[in-house]
């Protein structure tokens, strides 16, 4: 069985050969740590952990992405206002004012590359006036929205064997990404007629984007990125996620659907349990994180949700790093219990951070290979 058939067979409850090794990705400041820990700095760490391990090198993720992009065209620029107390204020390529530490810069805004905690000054939208500029940058048919080998590189990846995928944010997610995540909340009380229009643009320009991807490209997997959970509870009520975004999920799922994709998969930090109906009503059939310290218990998930979804991830971050007994509690826990009915790829339950040693990292993995299939 191949990269691509594996996954979806996993994803769709089927009957795979081994389920995907995918134990998790380490940020910028993981890596550091790892190579003053052994790892070869001039070394891939995937690379180094299979042949460390002794696993199949067929074993590692083959992911590509049709690289159409829903970004904003034209993009602000990206400036340094300010230097100051250790802090760069910056303009990011969204159009925000975001103060970070000088630790980093503004490359570490554009791309996840490490754990970086953030001040939002200023969003892009703040007026009605704001709101009509945004919409400019916007347009399914703008240059470069798709790559100029589109086709080429469409028929190349029809003809793989590894996971098609793309991602695109969620009308929430981009909602906070133009307004900020305390007037967001506010409009859906105060103004939910913009809230309603904005999201209908967006709902739009997502979809006929998607068109143009469907039209050429055979995807596994979409992933809508929505981030929309604490720790406790959602961000915004079930029910106002029911009134105001899941007309734009079943859309979409429709869309995806029509277009041959067959896995549509949410990602969300935080306490998903009172989201996870409503994903499932909208016919979205597979979600990640499963940050367990939010409280979420993917076990006790799949009792109460049956095979309606799949997972991704679900693996303690805590337990990971303190390695030993804790860890193989935690992995016994939940994995073994849900590959026997399937729709679950084990993973970190974010991305891993550094006070999960290289050591801890590679004894984890290694239960984790064996439980697969891959050792």
């Amino acid at each position: 069985m191949n990269t691509r058939q594996r996954f979806r067979e996993t994803l769709l409850f089927g009957s795979p050969d081994k389920i995907p090794f995918i134990p998790g990705y380490p940020r910028k400041s993981t890596l550091e740590a790892w190579h003053s820990q052994g790892l070869d700095p001039q070394t891939d760490f995937f690379d180094a952990l299979l042949d460390t391990l002794s696993i199949d090198p067929a074993a590692k993720p083959q992911r590509f992405d049709p690289g159409v992009s829903f970004k904003m065209i034209p993009e602000f620029e990206e400036t340094v206002l300010e230097h100051r107390d250790g802090h760069y204020l910056v303009q990011d390529w969204m159009g925000a004012i975001v103060e970070i530490s000088d630790t980093f810069d503004y490359t570490f805004l554009r791309f996840p590359k490490d754990f970086v905690t953030r001040k939002w000054h200023r969003f892009p939208v703040e007026t009605r006036d704001d709101w009509e500029e945004m919409k400019k940058r916007y347009s399914p048919t703008t240059e470069g929205r798709y790559p100029a080998d589109f086709e080429e590189r469409s028929r190349q990846l029809n003809e793989s064997e590894a996971v098609v995928e793309f991602q695109v944010n969620g009308p929430f997610w981009q909602l906070r990404e133009w307004c900020g995540f305390e007037r967001l909340c506010l409009l859906f009380l105060e103004d939910p007629e913009f809230v309603r229009e904005m999201i209908e643009f967006w709902t739009e320009f997502v979809l006929e984007t998607m068109r143009g991807i469907f039209a050429k490209t055979t995807v596994d997997r979409v992933g809508i990125s929505e981030d929309m959970a604490y720790k406790a509870h959602s961000m915004i009520s079930p029910a106002m996620t029911r009134e105001f975004l899941l007309p734009t999920y079943r859309k979409w799922v429709t869309e995806i659907r029509a277009g041959g994709c067959p896995i549509v998969d949410m990602d969300s930090d935080g306490y998903v349990a009172e989201l996870i109906p409503i994903w499932i009503e909208a016919g979205i059939n597979c979600c990640d994180p499963i940050e367990v310290a939010a409280g979420n218990d993917i076990v006790e998930y799949r009792k109460r949700f049956g095979k309606h979804i799949a997972y991704t991830g679900a693996i303690d971050k805590r337990a990971i790093a303190a390695g030993g007994a804790e860890m193989q509690a935690e992995v016994l826990r939940v994995v073994p219990p849900l590959l026997v009915e399937g729709g679950f790829i084990p993973s970190c339950d974010h991305g891993v951070p550094p006070d999960i040693s290289w050591p801890n990292f590679l004894e984890y993995s290694r239960l984790l290979a064996q439980l697969t299939g891959w050792l």
